[in-house]
């Protein structure tokens, strides 16, 4: 079994959370924000060095870093939720 973390995601691909592999204050701002398991979330944009990404996440804009995405476990199929 292939796993993908959202960190793998490119630009303009979508797919859902499938859990958060992070504890704590961490996994509780994620939460908040929307990143729960089920969630749909598109790829937006990442920054020139690569290490922040923005996301579309439960009609909002969030920008995350590589290392926090990296712990994000998701099931993506091509195409499997496109929301904007």
């Amino acid at each position: 079994m292939n796993v993908e973390y959202l960190n793998q995601l490119q630009e303009g691909e979508s797919c859902r959370v499938e859990e958060l592999e992070i504890s704590g204050a961490m996994r509780r701002r994620l939460s908040e924000l929307g990143f729960i398991s089920g969630s749909a979330v598109t790829c937006l944009q990442s920054n020139f060095s690569g290490n922040m990404t923005a996301y579309y996440v439960r009609g909002a804009v969030i920008a995350l870093r590589t290392s926090e995405t990296a712990r994000i476990r998701i099931n993506f199929t091509k195409n499997c939720c496109k929301v904007i």
